[in-house]
């Protein structure tokens, strides 16, 4: 083994410099977003107030490949190319004929693929005079990566966490300050949309971005940047999966056979998988493409595929997408990132057409193979990391059973130093696997407006 190679990377003169626009390549272009009031599609005016003009066009573009500017190039080349690795040590404890491959975002300045958006989305907010941003987070991947950004660019970063991982997660929080932005613990008293929930609501994303959303609207001098699920977020992300075949073939490999991601909003699977389903679209290639998603939060695996608002007080446009319901509010699992009631409409389209799959599975089934993954590869994955890493599992257990080779993908979307307090609980045998009861689901899919 120790004459194998593990790390896989990139050139200068391979830098990636195009970001990646899957509707370019849908064979049936994805229903519009409509506007809360009138049901109409929505229109650049009415997404002005939260958004520069250069992220409203990227969200309704249909170019295939976008121009990444000069100054948010020079941020990605602080960590970009991040490495791809193959596992093989891995692969080894589970004695699988299957190669195993994991694109690794924990290098970046926040430790997960979160900055790829934070930057861009800063630069354009601070090009157009804007030096005040409000936003939403969960476990606080994004929250963090949104304050470094504001860092670089000397802009303000106001920050509503969902409660029960700002409760959980103090040292989250603190990296957030660190980086400069204010966090608020969400439902917060702040907001209107917050006053609405008692006072130690455990919070969901959805609460926590009618917060964001709410103050954005009322101060001219502020947008609302958000960390997932839109078009532009998930353009933005395509340079993983953009690095990722150009590292795949310095590897010697062709297309491979599954391509696995966390999907929690779907920024981090889509930025994966966007440019490995463009190749399906357009040369043919035969790879499975599957989000990995928590069983107590199942949104593609049993939501419904319907209009539905992002947030939940309903402030956002109504979204064609899987979704629990905007009123969904999911047990306090550990993934924090992956929380979300909905799905990105790009992903979810991708996967009503058939074009895409997925599973969802337990966070102790997930925990253990974050752990077996540690204890091979040296990497603490985070707790949304290694729902992929559970199903990556799977799929090389099947391959020896099978006696099959098969190239397996995953998209590692950070690390889990911060996530600590999880892996204790994991380890102590006190972590609970929370399914979604049918009582559940049906009370949530109630409040989804008919459209």
């Amino acid at each position: 083994m120790s004459n194998e190679q593990v790390v896989y990377t990139l050139d200068p003169d391979e830098q990636v410099t195009h970001w990646y626009n899957i509707m370019a390549d849908l064979p049936t272009p994805p229903p519009p977003p409509l506007h809360p009031g009138t049901r109409e599609p929505v229109g650049p005016e009415d997404l002005a107030p939260l958004f520069p003009m250069e992220l409203i066009l990227q969200e309704v573009s249909q170019e295939r490949y976008i121009e990444i500017p000069q100054p948010v190039l020079d941020v990605y080349a602080q960590y970009r190319p991040s490495p791809l690795y193959r596992a093989r040590r891995w692969e080894a404890k589970l004695g699988t004929p299957a190669r195993i491959y994991y694109k690794y975002e924990g290098v970046s300045p926040a430790g997960s693929h979160k900055v790829n958006t934070a930057v861009p989305q800063v630069y354009y907010n601070v090009k157009n005079g804007i030096r005040r941003l409000t936003t939403e987070t969960g476990a606080g991947q994004w929250g963090t990566a949104l304050s470094y950004a504001c860092s670089l660019f000397d802009a303000e970063c106001e920050v509503w966490q969902v409660g029960v991982s700002y409760d959980g997660k103090p040292q989250r929080r603190t990296l957030i300050e660190v980086f400069g932005g204010k966090v608020h613990r969400s439902p917060s008293r702040l907001t209107e949309a917050g006053k609405a929930f008692p006072e130690g609501h455990p919070g969901s994303l959805g609460i926590a971005i009618s917060e964001a959303v709410e103050v954005a609207a009322q101060d001219p001098e502020a947008k609302y940047a958000l960390g997932s699920v839109l078009n532009h977020v998930l353009l933005h992300q395509t340079v993983i999966g953009e690095e990722a075949l150009k590292q795949l073939a310095k590897a010697g490999e062709g297309a491979p056979d599954v391509v696995l991601g966390c999907a929690g909003g779907g920024s981090n699977f889509a930025g994966l998988a966007f440019p490995f389903l463009r190749e399906n679209l357009t040369n043919g290639a035969g790879t499975r493409i599957v989000a990995v998603e928590p069983a107590s939060c199942p949104t593609i695996t049993r939501g419904e595929y319907r209009y539905d608002f992002g947030d939940t007080a309903g402030m956002t446009p109504l979204m064609k997408m899987y979704t629990l319901g905007h009123d969904f509010v999911p047990s306090p699992i550990h993934a924090g990132g992956l929380r979300y009631h909905g799905m990105a409409p790009l992903v979810s389209h991708a996967v009503h057409e058939g074009l895409i799959g997925a599973v969802a599975l337990p966070q102790n089934e997930c925990f253990e193979a974050g752990v077996e993954f540690a204890r091979t590869q040296g990497i603490v994955p985070a707790p949304e990391s290694s729902h992929a890493l559970a199903q990556a599992r799977r799929e090389a257990l099947e391959a020896k059973e099978l006696g099959e080779e098969r190239v397996i993908v995953i998209g590692l979307s950070g690390h889990g130093l911060l996530e600590l307090g999880a892996y204790e609980q994991f380890l102590s045998g006190s972590l609970s696997d929370d399914a979604l009861s049918e009582e559940a689901l049906t009370e949530s899919l109630a409040g989804v407006p008919q459209v």
